[in-house]
């Protein structure tokens, strides 16, 4: 019994009751013994009285105390045994200790104690202990698993019906999709009425089977545009399916001079339909970017590409080169400055398409200045070739003094690439709202989103044939000295390895004025020899090279040696000579510690791709990335990406 019950204070007026009951007996005795013997009996009485209360108060107190013990530990087992969640106590070894009837529901035993976790929860195997809730599924029903692990219990609430109403809801949420024709124009350039109506027919009706297929609604837009509305579970079929569209499109119209191939963007998970609206269509210009032949779909904060197995079709036209001339002399007129940068390592395309627009903006009387810090040996020649003109040496400064320069009306112009984290001094970039960038690579997710103007052409060869295109409409007449000719022709040279890939018509065209503005080739030849002790070593490299696929060459350079990464580019652009290569990857340590590789390719194989899922970029036959690890980690991550690929849709066109 509680002590407070039986030694309480406020229970003691009984005593001193008696006690003053009993001092007042003794002073009537002394007044009349007769009236002080009648109250010593009443005293006697009510003492004898109150004690026997006393004891049945407590004897019925510890009656009902009892009882009500035993009724609260009844409740309690009863309320464990019903939860509608299970509770599991587990030692360190995590193993149950004891469980409430629930577990033994789910695990169809009486008991389950001295079990191991894991083998309760198989989904445990792969989680190591942590404090918060796991998802695992126990014969077809889904259950949080909530861990307190200071206390060692587990919680187990079976969410199933949770699970499948998300799931559903997930499935069901609006997909938007846009579909364009590639360069429909210059497709059916040349074709009478009939031949384009019938071309046109076929493609269209394809198009149509496949959304039927599929269950989309189809929507033709314009003559070379359809929208296309679903839902995110059939979005997810059509990734499964890698989007066959667009391989159907290519192989059904193979006959023709220029096979006609589509352009798809996806999107899904917005927070609403404008906002879905607006992914769709950033997904359609991402595809495009990329060279057109893929689709990209973008799922909340996921970005996805299929296909892109095909070079872009080249513009026939000169149209836009002249707008985007037009637009950028506008914005250096109305600039205060020009900043000028390339990527992070520049090579000679970078360097060249910088002098380029610093030609440009040089012309409109405005300061102009390349962002440079350190020369790579990719560079060194041909910057040694630009001081000796003193104009050009005080033009290239350090990021820390563009930093100091630049200012809300300055014109930062961004070439040979497109991504804020490639660029030499990102903060450049957030201290000016007046960015343009000038690239030639496939458009990759990340992207320099307030950039005003944007010139991607991933047809073309180089950044440098751009720019050189962009000169001869920016001003009325371009006077280029012999070193900023040189300068550009060397960037077309080296991208496209003297001329013999991605070269077009309008490849030789810029060359060609180039060469009209007295452009010196042998100058070039002079800065593109080599060192006879570096070919030595790209021997060395080439030497390790192993085949797979019977087209692949893959070179790994000896662990702990330190390799530039020129000269891993270059051994990847010798092995590509190599007979039945259609692509060389060669995998180095670099001088900064980070394995970098280069990939190329012929264009039977997509080496972009590659590089995309080995967090990389670049272009469908010259891409790149940089790792952390070791030389062996990297080749063997390399090794099973193209076993995926192979799985998945095929190395080769």
């Amino acid at each position: 019994m509680p002590k407070f019950l039986v030694t309480r204070w406020h229970g003691m007026h009984q005593v001193w009751s008696i006690a003053l009951m009993v001092l007042m007996t003794v002073v009537l005795t002394w007044f009349w013994w007769v009236l002080g013997l009648i109250a010593l009996l009443l005293t006697i009485a009510a003492a004898v009285y109150t004690v026997l209360a006393e004891r049945a108060f407590r004897k019925d107190l510890k009656s009902y105390l009892g009882t009500l013990s035993y009724r609260v530990k009844k409740a309690g087992n009863d309320v464990i045994g019903e939860l509608p969640f299970g509770v599991i106590l587990y030692n360190e070894d995590r193993t149950v200790e004891w469980h409430n009837p629930y577990i033994a529901q789910i695990a169809g035993e009486e008991s389950v104690i001295g079990m191991p976790l894991a083998e309760l929860f198989p989904a445990l195997q792969q989680v190591k202990d942590k404090e918060g809730t796991v998802e695992a599924t126990v014969d077809g029903h889904v259950y949080q698993l909530l861990f307190k692990q200071k206390e060692r219990i587990l919680y187990v609430q079976d969410i199933t019906l949770l699970w499948q109403l998300s799931k559903r809801y997930d499935e069901e949420k609006l997909a938007m999709g846009v579909v364009m024709i590639d360069s429909l124009e210059e497709v059916t350039q040349g074709m009478d009425d009939h031949q384009r109506s019938s071309l046109q027919a076929k493609v269209t009706t394809e198009i149509t089977e496949w959304a039927q297929r599929y269950q989309l609604y189809l929507k033709r837009v314009t003559s070379d545009r359809f929208l296309l509305i679903t839902d995110q579970k059939t979005l997810r079929q059509l990734e499964q399916s890698r989007f066959v569209i667009l391989d159907e499109v290519r192989e059904m119209t193979a006959d023709q001079k220029i096979p006609i191939t589509l352009s798809i963007g996806f999107a899904a998970g917005a927070e609403s339909i404008v906002e879905l609206g607006q992914w769709a269509q950033s997904s359609l210009d991402i595809a495009l970017g990329r060279g057109g032949d893929q689709a990209s779909v973008k799922v909340g904060g996921r970005q996805s590409f299929y296909g892109g197995k095909t070079n872009a079709v080249e513009k026939r036209t000169r149209v836009r080169a002249r707008v985007v001339a037009h637009a950028l002399r506008d914005l250096i007129k109305e600039s205060g400055n020009v900043v000028i940068m390339g990527h992070k390592m520049p090579d000679m395309d970078a360097i060249g398409a910088a002098i380029g627009i610093l030609k440009a903006a040089l012309m409109f009387g405005k300061e102009a200045y390349i962002v440079l810090e350190g020369i790579n040996p990719a560079i060194q020649k041909m910057m040694e070739m630009l001081r000796e003109d003193e104009k050009f040496t005080k033009r290239f400064i350090t990021p820390e003094q563009a930093l100091g320069i630049t200012d809300s009306r300055t014109l930062t112009v961004v070439v040979d690439t497109h991504k804020a984290s490639m660029v030499k001094e990102p903060r450049i970039l957030a201290q000016t709202n007046k960015i343009v960038v000038v690239d030639h690579h496939r458009r990759g997710e990340e992207f320099i989103s307030n950039a005003i103007l944007v010139y991607m052409e991933p047809y073309a060869s180089s950044t440098c044939e751009l720019v050189t295109e962009l000169l001869q409409y920016i001003h009325d007449r371009v006077l280029l000295d012999v070193r900023e000719a040189t300068a550009l022709l060397a960037g077309i040279t080296v991208d496209t390895k003297n001329f013999s890939l991605r070269t077009g018509a309008r490849t030789f065209d810029a060359a060609s004025f180039l060469r009209r503005n007295g452009a010196d080739s042998m100058m070039i030849q002079r800065m593109l020899k080599e060192d006879l002790e570096e070919y030595v070593r790209k021997a060395e490299i080439i030497k390790h090279a192993e085949v797979y696929y019977d087209h692949v060459a893959i070179a790994v350079t000896e662990p702990g040696r330190k390799v530039a990464q020129l000269l891993i580019a270059q051994s990847a652009d010798t092995l590509l000579n190599m007979t039945d290569i259609y692509a060389s990857f060669v995998i180095g340590e670099r001088p900064d510690g980070l394995i970098g590789i280069s990939a190329r390719s012929l264009g039977h194989m997509n080496v972009q791709v590659v590089m995309e899922r080995m967090g990389g970029g670049g272009h469908l036959t010259n891409a790149a990335a940089q790792l952390e690890g070791t030389v062996q980690e990297v080749a063997a991550k390399l090794r099973t990406v193209l076993a995926q690929i192979e799985a998945e849709e095929g190395l080769f066109e």
